[in-house]
């Protein structure tokens, strides 16, 4: 019998182990670069460990989920958030018997590019960059890993963890199961999490959520993400489609729907964002008139893309405390800085 590495053990037993359904890592379309294959990881594997050695990765400890600087150390972060939606992606991956690491890699990648601010700062964006075709997270996320990472080579990632990427929103599908996964994955984690900081912060008390969500999902956190996953795994093993049942997800958009109304368009839980468009488009104006000022892989950028597509680029990666820290370098007088 023929010696094989790590790797090719690996695949081998994905042959063995998952669904027909699933991405098997020894059939990936591949690399934009090709490169030499890894003897000890997948290429998937390979591909969880280049994200979370990046510098994007890094900096979404620092990037509002939904509540702009909250006090306490329990709310979630676009880290935390991407963590749970990693972690519930490869529990609903290998309930199903798909490819748990290209799950994984997607999760862990999909919204890098989230802007300071959270959707805020997306917003803000989204109009100062209108005339150049707008700004869109997931778009910026595929952007990072293809072109702004390392150094502006970015991250040459495997063909199945872009589309994934890509199409965790938006209109259109991803064309793995695994990537089908992650994006329902986004989904259940953000309802839930965000529902527990809302409680958390006094924006919702218990006894207004629906009773039909509380009758349908549960009363506790762990409850509802349980009834979810488990109704997901059991529904989509039965029909061959990642989809709820019926009634669940029936259910599940009323808790959506709330959740838009009661919290993410309240004001109490937006009240800072009348300032963000004014702090973001100051920072914006600065830089697509100062090139030369932005980091060399930015600088890149414009040449290749354009001044505005450049700034934009810049700003959407910096964290919330950094967007404060460079806002009152460049635009508070000295004598009136935070020491």
């Amino acid at each position: 019998m023929a010696f094989m590495n790590p790797r090719e053990t690996r695949e081998a037993l994905e042959e063995q182990m998952l669904s027909p359904k699933a991405s098997h890592a020894a059939f990936s379309k591949g690399r934009e670069r090709d490169e030499t294959e890894c003897e000890i990881r997948t290429c998937y594997q390979r591909d969880i460990d280049r994200i979370t050695h990046s510098k994007t990765f890094r900096r979404l400890k620092h990037k509002t989920q939904v509540f702009l600087s909250p006090e306490g150390d329990h709310y979630r972060t676009r880290l935390t958030h991407t963590l749970e939606v990693t972690r519930i992606g490869r529990t609903i991956a290998r309930g199903l018997r798909l490819n748990e690491d290209l799950a994984e890699a997607i999760a862990l990648a999909h919204d890098f590019g989230h802007t300071p601010f959270g959707h805020a700062g997306e917003r803000a964006l989204n109009e100062l960059l209108s005339d150049e075709g707008g700004f869109r997270h997931n778009e910026q996320s595929l952007r990072i890993v293809e072109h702004l990472e390392q150094g502006g080579n970015g991250l040459n990632l495997t063909y199945e963890v872009k589309n994934g990427i890509l199409t965790h929103t938006g209109d259109v599908l991803p064309e793995t199961p695994e990537g089908c996964v992650v994006r329902i994955a986004d989904r259940i984690a953000y309802v839930n999490h965000d529902l527990d900081d809302s409680l958390r912060a006094g924006i919702l008390r218990e006894t207004e959520v629906p009773d039909e969500i509380i009758c349908a999902l549960g009363d506790k956190h762990d409850k509802r993400l349980n009834t979810l996953i488990l109704d997901l795994i059991i529904e989509s093993e039965k029909t061959g489609k990642i989809a709820f049942s019926p009634q669940i997800a029936f259910v599940f958009d009323a808790f959506r729907d709330f959740m838009f109304k009661n919290v993410y368009m309240n004001m109490k839980a937006k009240r800072e964002e009348s300032k963000v468009f004014g702090i973001i488009s100051e920072l914006f104006n600065h830089y697509y008139a100062a090139p030369d000022e932005l980091p060399d892989e930015y600088r890149r950028a414009a040449l290749q893309d354009g001044r505005k597509r450049a700034a934009g680029d810049y700003i959407s990666g910096m964290t919330d405390k950094y967007v404060m820290h460079v806002y009152e370098r460049l635009f508070i007088p000295e004598a009136w800085q935070v020491r």
